[in-house]
């Protein structure tokens, strides 16, 4: 393992907030503010393991990278970011994979992270997701997963450290024919090799003074609140006192780490009307979120925007003997002043590192938006996977913009030559130019949903491709070269989050016994807010 001096600046990421019932996510704004970052730690690992294939046990490597704060407050939250998992599973997984009928493979991960603090511990799941992948003629395979991890915080003085665990790999898996049957999907548990260097150490962050705290006892995050001195009837004597417990003294994970909502008055009507009345399956909800633009470095915004969404019934999907499956479409559309498009939004840049620019842009269907889900139910144990993959073709239109406080006239016909383009895992059947975005998802009975499930909210991402600009300038100034040179490109990283929809033919207003998922005027109850 080697750790980096303090790593340049880069756009931050926060921890998904997790909602209920279904969802929606849409691309963010496409030309960023800058972030930046100081007292990084930038961190490298190398790590041996031992993961369990059909053909049996056989050695991997596992690279894992991360900025972590140089130290930190006691208290104070902070979340490990640009994490990426990569993993290097010999050339018998890839013919274990073949044997199975697959030609393409799309990876998930979930890693066990042990992080310490004095003698006491927590673990904390790092997640990560991978592009579809086509599975090599020869040769190991190599899978690389990227995404966000729960936010941590000391609760006292000393250091903090990371340490990686148990990996499991979720494999969906391609057939080389669609014409045959599905090869299903796969999943690889991996353990740390026993000579894995310093016990699979990742990062260690030190916390407040450096010096333990007395008694060992960690603070909450956040401010720490301290109450006044009580009366003499209530303090306790030293023998009334409970022993202080193992978990009061464990780093604290956060699994979600949400800013403030917008106010409702900030964001645009959300409801069903004459012109779109609602269905039995009709759904509302806000969605907000942001996007990288990798030539700026940077991340942009998009505030909360209204989805009105139809969603569909499961229809049984392919035989398998583990798992039961269900697959479900539904379609979405913007709605915004009668417009299928999101409201106006601006965002301010650096174009080429130096020239302020702010432009004012909106996002606008060119087809409907459809969101194909896959439940799959375990005989095993009833847990649920599920598969959600949300298609959008939407161009980028620019209103306004301005440079160096300068403004430029970009006439009415400024926007993207064709829609925002993902690599599609299925292009035989979703041919043409749209997003794509992916989110896996996971209910184990008696234990809440974690990611993204198609009936209880989360969090999709996915990259994509920003064509070139047209119809750019007026009165012969052609304004194309100067955004397509500031903003188009591949390896654009997307991430939105939705709010809780209400469900207009069956709503849940708010009450001592429920979550509120409806205004009484039947808008989304909840306004979700961006994280990075």
């Amino acid at each position: 393992m080697k750790a980096k001096p303090a790593a340049a600046p880069r756009a931050p990421r926060a921890r998904v907030r997790t909602t209920s019932i279904a969802a929606f996510v849409v691309l963010a704004a496409l030309v960023p503010t800058t972030a930046s970052a100081s007292g990084t730690q930038e961190i490298e690992a190398e790590l041996p393991y031992v993961c369990t294939l059909p053909s049996g046990r056989l050695p991997a490597t596992v690279r894992l990278s991360a900025n972590f704060p140089q130290r930190a407050e006691a208290g104070e939250a902070f979340t490990p970011s640009d994490v990426t998992t990569t993993v290097e599973l010999p050339a018998q997984a890839v013919a274990d994979l073949t044997a199975r009928g697959a030609a393409e493979v799309r990876a998930a991960t979930r890693l066990a992270v042990g992080v310490a603090q004095n003698s006491a511990t927590a673990t904390a799941t790092w997640r990560g997701g991978a592009e579809p992948l086509a599975l090599p003629a020869s040769g190991p395979l190599t899978l690389t997963a990227r995404g966000d991890v729960p936010s941590v915080a000391g609760r006292g003085d000393g250091d903090l450290t990371f340490s990686a665990g148990a990996l499991a790999i979720d494999l969906a898996l391609g057939a080389a024919d669609p014409a045959t049957a599905d090869p299903g999907s796969l999943t690889v548990d991996c353990a740390l090799a026993e000579e894995a260097p310093e016990q699979g150490l990742l990062a260690t962050v030190p916390v407040g003074t450096g010096e333990p705290a007395p008694s060992g006892s960690p603070s909450s995050p956040g401010p720490v609140e301290t109450s006044g001195a009580p009366d003499d009837a209530q303090q306790d004597r030293p023998g009334d006192r409970e022993p202080e417990r193992q978990s009061d003294r464990s780093p604290k994970v956060l699994e979600h780490t949400p800013g403030a909502a917008a106010d409702r008055d900030e964001v645009p009507p959300c409801r069903y009307d004459e012109q779109h009345p609602p269905t039995d399956v009709s759904l509302n909800a806000y969605v907000t979120g942001y996007a990288n633009v990798k030539k700026m470095k940077g991340a942009a915004y998009l505030p909360p925007s209204c989805v009105l969404i139809e969603q569909g019934l499961p229809a049984p999907g392919p035989t398998d003997p583990e798992y039961l499956i269900f697959d479900t479409v539904s379609y979405g559309n913007f709605h915004y002043r009668e417009r299928e498009q999101t409201p106006p939004f601006e965002a301010t840049f650096l174009s080429f590192d130096f020239a302020p620019v702010k432009a004012t842009m909106v996002l606008e269907q060119t087809g409907p938006l459809r969101i194909d889900s896959r439940m799959k139910m375990r005989l095993s144990d009833f847990t649920t996977i599920t598969d959600t993959y949300v298609r959008a073709p939407l161009i980028v239109r620019v209103l306004d913009l301005e440079v160096n406080g300068t403004r430029l006239d970009v006439g009415s016909q400024c926007r993207t030559e064709t829609s925002l383009t993902s690599k599609d895992p299925d292009p035989a059947n979703f041919p043409g130019d749209h997003l794509v975005l992916y989110g896996r998802g996971e209910q184990i009975i008696g234990l809440p949903a974690t990611g993204y499930l198609l009936l209880s909210g989360g969090v999709l991402s996915g990259e994509t491709t920003i064509p070139a600009f047209t119809g750019c300038g007026t009165d012969g100034e052609d304004l194309d070269r100067l955004l397509t040179a500031s903003v188009s490109g591949p390896g654009n990283h997307v991430k939105q989050v939705q709010g809780q929809t209400c469900a207009i033919a069956a709503p849940v207003f708010p009450s001592p016994e429920n979550e509120g998922q409806c205004t009484e005027d039947l808008q989304p109850y909840e306004i979700p807010v961006a994280e990075r």
